[in-house]
């Protein structure tokens, strides 16, 4: 399935423009990386989600258009950070700014990108939209540092499995959806509810990439990658918890101490793939999904509802 591009073609032209002169900078060294950022940038998902839920609310105006770039910028800036902390020299296929410009300099940048969004709000006083997306930068840093604690011991319940990726993946994405929603409706309930949307649509993008883990198709992303990270995902969640107790330990050993051995974390793929990980994280993706889009059909039907509601539908069928 396609991403649904064509509503909001002409506005997506001006964000693009837009987003580079935002990223400009005096200093040769950052105005190079950041070039080199905007060169190899990613399906731009989330500043879609802002301007479609924008537009669902009303004409998409200068707000709209700054939101879109702040989401971005803030995106950008966890990404860059991301690499540093994952120690991961590739990014969408490509060098990594860490690969390239190494830790100080990619940590700077990262720091950059979060400066120039904040300074994009606050320099048209738009206090509520930088509320929003502050928030979500908030919730990322937690998520994360409970993760990072919970990664050690590999105890986790569905709950802590949620609260770090509603927090971690989905809070950036609702707050895109809350963002643009009130650029255009200056309604707080309005944008209330878009945010839940957002963080239904969120939950089953990162149910989706779970599930990529586990996939034998190609898409760009090695099979077992999130298991030599250390990473819980839904579909090991679950087979932990319905396994006995002798092969709980062995898939924990392997996944703190082998996860290397490309035959061991094979042997943990079969093994979720025979105790039904696959099939429960795909019935609560699709459960997340059915949630986003009844929030959604509160709207009065449109073209652009219905070109958000094939934007959720992108993120769960999308093969990478």
């Amino acid at each position: 399935m396609k991403i649904p591009t064509g509503l909001i073609d002409e506005e997506l032209k001006t964000f693009e423009s837009r987003f580079r002169e935002d990223l400009r900078s005096p200093v040769p060294l950052l105005d190079r990386i950041t070039r080199y950022i905007v060169k190899r940038k990613g399906k731009q998902l989330r500043p879609m989600f802002v301007l479609l839920s924008a537009k669902l609310c009303g004409p998409i105006n200068e707000t709209a258009y700054r939101a879109a770039s702040l989401v971005e910028l803030l995106h950008t800036a966890t990404l860059v950070h991301d690499d540093v902390v994952d120690d991961s020299t590739e990014r969408r296929g490509f060098f990594s700014v860490y690969a390239l410009w190494k830790t100080k300099a990619s940590v700077l940048i990262g720091d950059y990108l979060l400066a120039k969004g904040l300074l994009l709000s606050l320099d048209h006083n738009e206090y509520r939209v930088l509320h929003i997306l502050t928030e979500a930068i908030r919730k990322m840093s937690e998520a994360e540092l409970l993760q990072l604690e919970k990664a050690r011991s590999l105890n986790l319940d569905e709950d802590i499995y949620y609260e770090i990726i509603r927090n971690k993946t989905a809070s950036l994405l609702a707050s895109a959806c809350s963002a643009g929603a009130w650029s255009t409706s200056r309604n707080d309930e309005t944008a209330e509810k878009m945010r839940i949307f957002g963080e239904k649509t969120g939950i089953a993008f990162q149910i989706k990439d779970d599930l990529f883990d586990y996939s034998s198709d190609n898409i760009g992303k090695p099979t077992g990658n999130d298991i030599k990270e250390k990473k819980i995902t839904l579909p090991l969640l679950y087979t932990l918890n319905k396994v006995d107790k002798k092969t709980k330990r062995e898939i924990i050993y392997i996944v703190k101490n082998k996860n290397r051995d490309k035959e061991k974390v094979n042997w943990i793929i079969e093994k979720v793939k025979e105790t039904g990980g696959i099939h429960y994280a795909t019935e609560k993706m699709n459960s997340y999904k059915n949630e986003a889009l009844n929030v959604l059909w509160s709207f009065p039907e449109s073209p652009i509802r219905k070109g958000l509601e094939d934007l959720v539908q992108y993120v769960t069928d999308r093969k990478y």
